[in-house]
């Protein structure tokens, strides 16, 4: 039987229908844009801001966000459709399914680990470090001991008394992984609910930022607006384009980083209470949202300090640095930040664990994946084991691997499965015209098209390096294919089920 057997959109839609035997719908259109801003307001709008305007734009990273946007904002446009027409669990996984066959549905499957899980992880252990400033610079407390919030891999600057520490196991982002993943075995309304407090928060400490932070703008720190093209070293000798066009399209990849997750709302259109009006408003919603907020947020970030200040001072604490060093008086606002981050970086990792298993929970219901990975709980109706399984590996990555070695694995990740998602519209739109669509992409093929350009242009722009570690880990998720998946694919295998 082919390797690109589709799944008939009959039998998607009639999985969706089917929501008694399934988890349960509690989700609104308002939690979706909730779960949406929680996912993408994290370490991208206090870390990545600060990071391209000192290494790639300057004043001009608003640009680059700009540009970024426009990106998600057409791949967003494909996701609306998709999950509206198809409001099941799975995101690009299940639309790549249904239109281009069951061994790409695998590859992004497979590739969506990069994105959810690893993603996860890595914001764990940012998580860990920011646990650490909370305690040292808020409460006035001692740190965690280095030890025991670094991965075996990880060695410290020696101290006063010239001694190196090594670490031992990152407890901390170890604790926060198994925490939230608890919270989702609970249930999606009560992480919803949670994600709602934590996101309510942080948009509330950016606006006051934006807001108080309006009045300390020096105009002189916006001259020129576009820098003139040259290359800037930083202080490991790395080499980046700053200013110009380059430096601009430089920006737009790396705060592309704080746009990941809107595509996450996605995965959870089977516990959608009206997914079809509800998912296209929670995509776009927050991914509109969260734009108008990047875009003030460094318009303010840019004027309060001049680049060199961000290259000088800690790109992690520039946002506090600058807010120290620039806005007398508000001290207790730099606090709030930290706070800020903090929340940011957990509401992050809930919704990047929910949508890595939501993605398994739909290719366990196809055979791809073992059964326990579907198992919904009897009391609380949420795929419990595969939450507990991704407690697990995640933890354990969080634990023991140091956080920059996924270096942009995540991201290419991602950028791939808009790329699939917005072929998927296209693709659906010839092989099953008469599929009722509550919402309609504009434009179809101009957008789609327009969206694979942007998103591949920015996989373009990730480098070779990046592009042979993809191909390294799709390598190892087709030995785990042919070995499991297509011997107990249920497509493929109609007759043993």
């Amino acid at each position: 039987m082919s390797l690109f057997i589709k799944k008939p959109i009959d039998s998607l839609m009639a999985e969706s229908a089917d929501a008694g035997k399934g988890m349960k719908r509690t989700l609104s259109a308002g939690s979706l844009v909730a779960l949406g801003i929680g996912a993408i307001i994290g370490a991208g709008l206090f870390v990545r801001t600060a990071m391209a305007a000192a290494e790639n734009a300057g004043p001009s990273v608003t640009i680059g966000f700009i540009l970024a946007a426009v990106g998600c904002a057409l791949a967003g446009l494909c996701y609306a459709e998709l999950s509206s027409s198809i409001p099941i669990s799975g995101s690009a996984y299940t639309y790549t399914y249904a239109t281009m066959g069951e061994l790409m549905a695998w590859i992004i499957g497979w590739d969506l680990v990069l994105e959810y899980a690893v993603g996860a992880a890595t914001v764990g252990i940012a998580w860990s470090e920011y646990l650490n400033n909370l305690l040292v610079q808020v409460f006035h407390m001692n740190p965690i001991p280095y030890e025991w919030c670094h991965s075996p891999f990880e060695h410290s600057i020696p101290d006063a008394a010239g001694i190196i520490h090594s670490g031992m196991a990152n407890i901390p982002a170890f604790g926060i992984v198994a925490l939230l993943s608890l919270l989702l075995i609970k249930g999606t309304q009560e992480s919803a609910f949670v994600n709602g407090i934590i996101v309510i928060t942080k948009v509330v400490i950016v606006i006051m930022i934006i807001i108080l932070g309006w009045k300390f703008v020096n105009p002189a720190n916006h001259m020129p607006y576009i820098p003139a093209s040259s290359t800037y070293t930083d202080h490991m000798g790395a080499n980046h384009h700053f200013g110009g066009l380059m430096g601009i399209l430089a920006a737009a990849g790396t705060v592309f980083f704080a746009f990941i997750g809107f595509d996450a709302v996605s995965t959870a259109a089977q516990e959608t209470k009206n997914p079809k009006t509800a998912m296209p408003i929670g995509i776009l919603g927050s991914l509109a949202i969260c734009t108008v907020l990047y875009i003030l947020f460094a318009h303010v970030l840019t004027g309060l300090a001049p680049v060199e200040f961000f290259r000088t001072n800690g790109k992690e604490a520039s946002v506090v640095a600058a807010i120290n060093s620039f806005m007398p008086g508000y001290a207790w606002l730099a606090k709030l930040v930290t706070v800020a981050i903090l929340a940011g970086f957990s509401s992050v990792i809930l919704v990047m664990l929910l949508g890595q298993s939501r993605v398994f929970y739909s290719m366990s219901k196809d055979g791809l994946l073992p059964e326990s990975f579907s198992a919904i709980h009897p009391k609380y109706k949420t795929p419990y084991k595969a939450n507990l399984i991704i407690l697990v590996l995640v933890g354990l990555f969080a634990a023991f691997v140091p956080g920059d070695v996924v270096g942009n694995m995540t991201s290419i990740g991602t950028l791939f499965a808009f790329m699939l998602v917005c072929g998927a519209v296209i693709i659906l739109r010839k092989t099953d015209p008469d599929l009722p669509r509550q919402f309609k992409t504009p434009f179809v093929p101009i957008v789609p098209i327009l969206g694979i350009l942007v998103c591949g242009a920015m996989i373009f722009g990730l480098g070779l390096e990046n592009w042979l570690r993809l191909i390294i880990w799709l390598i190892i998720g087709l030995v785990i294919y042919f070995a499991y998946g297509a011997k107990k694919s249920r497509l493929r295998n109609p007759d043993k089920y």
